[in-house]
């Protein structure tokens, strides 16, 4: 080759190509280096490998170095690496795999005729090798990456199938990912290899943003496992192969953390099995999925809708529908006021259809539901011929229901603040039974105030119903502050602290966003109490949390005598019901919006009981994965 530069120390290096004038001469130098670059032992290699992840990476769809053979190249650099460790030890060639299944990655993400190219080059055996563990897991991550793009497209998927072990390597990888990620990595400090250590900060960042990052590639690991077994799951013949029960009773837990929320994870996966019949069956007969499903449905999780989905089509199922109907009838129930949810239309409708359907399948075959169930879906659809009623009914006349339950709704303000919650409970229900259907601003209210007399009864599970009735009813759905704040600690109560965690954050956001005249004191501020259970439940859901117990835990930075992996004490966090109690229990009965003489004083009082923050949204919030990621928030 043509020696481009006389400055270069590697004269007609891929650098030295690309400064070519001529647009031909520089065509044929590109093709005469992709085809010699594997068969040279020069150092400085890794450069120019480098300089494509780059352009990869930043122009994935360019064809230029497809058609000038980039696949065959990086196939056979990792195949180099794979046999000869001498030159993969040597000068800095241990990067090398690594980029050059994140250049196929990058390159097959996009086009399909690529992804084609890719196969026909032969990239798929030596990825298959990475993903086997031949070099550890930071090349694992990237074989995973570029195996799911590949199995993304119909002409390719085939390719990747034809090698069995693949479904097998990327269950066990989801499986044991974050495990293998911090036993070898995040655990010991001191044993982490320096290459490691560079790609995951490319050299710019200290222990704190290598753990911080390999939390991220972690989870991007997992995902990136699932996103491939979820190809393999469109198609019903690999079904048992993936509805392993000890396979599917991890699926709901694997969620990611707060690093990855751009992917559906386990839920997403869980959804694409639900929606074959031969994935029904296994399912149905998991009751942890189940249960987890009700709380991913009743939840602010993003893929939220993709748990209701799960329970609708189970439910539908005459050969499912008596394995799930105790469970998913209750939560079907609480969501069925929800108009619109991500891209669902109409959702309450489909939920109310799928119950109605329920009621008039009973007895037929297995198909049998219990008095109190049948009770409950009875008592929905008259609820949504109620409404029907009223859209006939004079104006008059619906002022005199709204005027009698708001007499009654009083009454029960007036029990709980004198210390009466059952008293007030009972009076808030008999409020909704008067209050017209349509009133949903009403309606909120009052399931709202109901969820709180439940936590303080002790009730969680009636808290949650309750508030997630608020929630579905409220506009926009899921953004009432104190509905979401009573389900938080609701699931608080009952340990699910992916689902607190959720709605805590949300509860914070809305905080700082509200326009309400009583919260303006309090706008941009995030509430004490709502920050310290954010830092309990990020510490309870961490993404290493599981790992660290088998591995007897690591110290948690910046937080003396706590140790993940262990119990911690969490009773000097205070809720805001508790310290209202306190006080009477004034200020968590009645809503911001609402226009009758309801006392807010969890905000009015914030002088005597709490400190004031800096504003911080959810995006922000969610940016941090560990407790010693929390920031310690300025005074304002």
């Amino acid at each position: 080759m043509d020696k481009v530069s006389t400055d270069c120390p590697y004269p007609g290096c891929f650098f030295c190509v690309m400064k070519e004038g001529n647009p031909s001469k520089r065509r044929a130098s590109i093709l005469k280096f992709f085809r010699e670059l594997p068969s040279q032992d020069d150092d400085g290699q890794v450069l120019p490998i480098s300089g494509l992840w780059n352009t990869a990476m930043a122009h994935p769809n360019d064809p230029e170095f497809i058609e000038l053979g980039i696949f065959e190249c990086m196939a056979a650099l990792i195949w180099k690496g794979l046999k000869n460790r001498r030159w993969l030890s040597h000068d800095q060639n241990i990067y090398i795999p690594y980029y050059a299944a994140h250049i196929i990655g990058s390159y097959t993400m996009n086009m399909e005729e690529f992804a084609e190219s890719s196969v026909h080059a032969g990239v798929i055996p030596p990825l298959v090798e990475l993903l086997r563990g031949r070099l550890t897991w930071v090349e694992q991550r990237v074989a995973v990456r570029a195996l799911g793009h590949l199995a993304t497209y119909p002409n390719t998927f085939p390719a990747v199938a034809s090698h069995g072990e693949i479904l097998e390597l990327a269950i066990q990888l989801a499986i044991s990912s974050l495990e293998i990620v911090y036993s070898h990595f995040y655990q010991y400090v001191d044993r982490r290899l320096s290459y490691h250590c560079d790609l995951l900060t490319r050299g710019m960042g200290g222990v704190e943003m290598e753990s911080r990052k390999a939390e991220e590639w972690a989870s991007q690991l997992q995902c990136w496992s699932l996103q491939l077994i979820n190809c393999f799951a469109f198609k019903p013949e690999y079904l048992t192969t993936i509805c392993k029960p000890e396979f599917l009773a991890k699926l709901p837990g694997m969620w990611g953390g707060l690093v990855n929320e751009n992917s559906p994870a386990g839920i997403g996966l869980l959804r694409t099995i639900c929606h074959h019949k031969l994935g029904r069956g296994p399912v149905a007969s998991c009751p942890g999925i189940i249960e987890a499903l009700c709380n991913i449905a009743r939840s602010s999780d993003d893929w939220q809708y993709m748990a209701i989905d799960c329970l609708l089509w189970l439910l539908q199922d005459p050969s499912t529908c008596h394995k799930v109907i105790e469970k998913a009838v209750p939560t079907l129930l609480d969501l069925a006021d929800i108009t619109t949810l991500g891209d669902h239309k109409k959702l309450g409708d489909t939920i109310v259809t799928a119950l109605q359907e329920c009621v008039q399948s009973q007895g037929t075959g297995r198909n049998t539901i219990s008095h109190r169930t049948k009770e409950q879906i009875e008592e929905l659809l008259n609820s949504r011929q109620r409404l029907k009623w009223e859209k006939s009914m004079p104006k008059e006349d619906l002022h005199i229901k709204q005027a009698a339950a708001l007499v009654v709704k009083l009454e029960g303000n007036s029990l709980f603040s004198s210390g009466n919650i059952s008293g007030a409970a009972s009076k808030y229900s008999e409020a909704l039974a008067l209050c017209p259907v349509r009133s949903k601003k009403e309606r909120v209210v009052l399931y709202s105030n109901r969820a709180q007399c439940h936590l303080l009864l002790q009730q969680p599970l009636a808290a949650i119903s309750d508030a997630t009735r608020a929630l579905c009813l409220h506009n926009p759905v899921n953004r009432h502050a104190k509905s979401l704040w009573r389900r938080a600690q609701a699931y608080d109560m009952l340990g699910f602290a992916k689902e607190s965690l959720l709605d805590a954050i949300l509860f914070i956001n809305e905080c700082s966003h509200s326009n309400d005249p009583d919260l303006s004191m309090r706008q941009n501020k995030v509430p004490d109490y709502a920050e310290r259970l954010v830092k309990k439940q990020i510490r309870a859901a961490w993404l290493f949390r599981e790992a660290a117990i088998k591995h007897g835990g690591v110290q948690c930075e910046g937080d003396a005598g706590d140790m993940y992996g262990q119990e911690t004490d969490d009773s000097e966090w205070e809720t805001a019901s508790e310290s209202d109690v306190g006080d009477g229990g004034r200020d968590q009965i009645g809503d911001d919006d609402d226009d009758d003489d309801d006392d807010d004083s969890e905000w009015k009082n914030e002088d005597e009981r709490k400190e004031r923050y800096d504003k911080h949204s959810i995006k922000e919030l969610k940016s941090w994965t560990t407790v010693d990621h929390f920031p310690s928030f300025s005074w304002a």
